[in-house]
């Protein structure tokens, strides 16, 4: 059987901050072997990314804010890495996902240049590889409702920060979350939204609810996953306890086509699910004569990046849990 040797050279010089530092490889092979160059360049392909970035957070001073994105291959984590590596004072430090794994993040987002940071499926390895680190780092969690207490509880114990955003988390986490938070004395931001737009809609509508008895939800949806929404849940949620009854005239009705009733208090949602439409929100309010509407679109994931950021600059001060965007705007 023919024997292959490897060499690896690795010639590491400091350079300015924004200089890129690869690390070179030479192999040397006894005997010569069709398909020696083959095992070379997939040994390269796995390892040259992972060795740059050990690498880089070595000898190359930080940038800022060391960003781990957790579910870094789903629609919003690609967004998330393009959102944070443009953004002033952070950067992406760590990518992990169960999908793509090995491959460069950068390339997965189809950014003009790799990021040489490869996806990984172990948290653990991510954080510790930049818990050495003078700067804030914070994990942002797009992973699932089951995950999120082990995820927070691994980033703390590393020193980092969460922020999550997560839908259908329960009372129970949350509550365990916060407890945990409180003891540790580490800050976490849970986030039922991240789109700006989204809250500014629930604050108006918590303001218009004192002036007005009756209200509907209206939502709309390309794809019926989660109905009523999370967004038409919270909007339910904050109207209701407030001391007024909606919709008094209908409250007790049984008709499906009336929507259904969230909370004891008459709020009433609407689900219309139709492929093509674009994710949307509206509030009716009525009074003697008048109609007061307040309507809310989403047409890309985009919109939830400048909540994210804002999360991400936040989190960094907080000793404890903070469950809302809305605390900060």
């Amino acid at each position: 059987m023919a024997t292959l040797s490897c060499q690896f050279h690795l010639a590491i010089h400091r350079l300015p901050c924004n200089a890129r530092v690869r690390p070179s490889f030479s192999c040397s092979v006894q005997p010569s072997q069709s398909n020696i160059k083959v095992v070379v360049q997939y040994l390269h392909k796995k390892f040259s990314a992972l060795l740059f970035m050990v690498i880089k957070k070595l000898f190359v001073p930080n940038l800022g804010k060391q960003v781990v994105i957790n579910g870094a291959a789903k629609e919003i984590g690609r967004a998330a890495v393009i959102a944070v590596t443009k953004a002033r004072g952070m950067e992406v430090a760590g990518a992990v996902d169960s999908y793509c794994v090995g491959e460069d993040i950068g390339k997965v987002c189809d950014m003009e240049e790799p990021l040489e940071i490869p996806i990984v499926n172990d948290l653990t390895m991510v954080l510790g590889s930049i818990s050495q680190s003078k700067e804030t780092g914070v994990v942002v969690d797009f992973t699932k409702p089951s995950a999120v207490y082990d995820n927070v509880k691994q980033a703390t114990a590393f020193g980092l920060r969460s922020v999550v955003y997560v839908p259908r988390i329960t009372v129970d986490t949350i509550s365990a979350l916060s407890a945990f938070c409180e003891k540790a004395s580490m800050g976490c931001l849970v986030a039922p939204t991240l789109s700006i737009g989204s809250i500014l809609l629930q604050q108006a509508a918590i303001s218009a609810s004192f002036h007005y008895n009756n209200v509907e939800i209206v939502e709309s949806r390309a794809h019926a996953t989660d109905l009523p929404s999370p967004d038409a849940i919270q909007i339910a949620n904050n109207l209701s306890n407030l001391g007024q009854i909606y919709n008094r005239e209908d409250l007790s009705t049984d008709v499906s086509a009336r929507g259904q009733v969230l909370g004891e208090d008459g709020v009433r949602v609407h689900s219309m699910v139709l492929p093509g439409l674009p994710s949307s929100t509206t509030v009716y309010f009525s009074g003697p004569g008048e109609v007061y509407t307040i309507k809310h679109d989403i047409t890309d994931v985009q919109c939830l990046m400048p909540g994210l950021l804002l999360a991400i600059r936040k989190v960094a001060r907080l000793k404890h849990l903070v469950y809302g965007l809305e605390k900060f705007l």
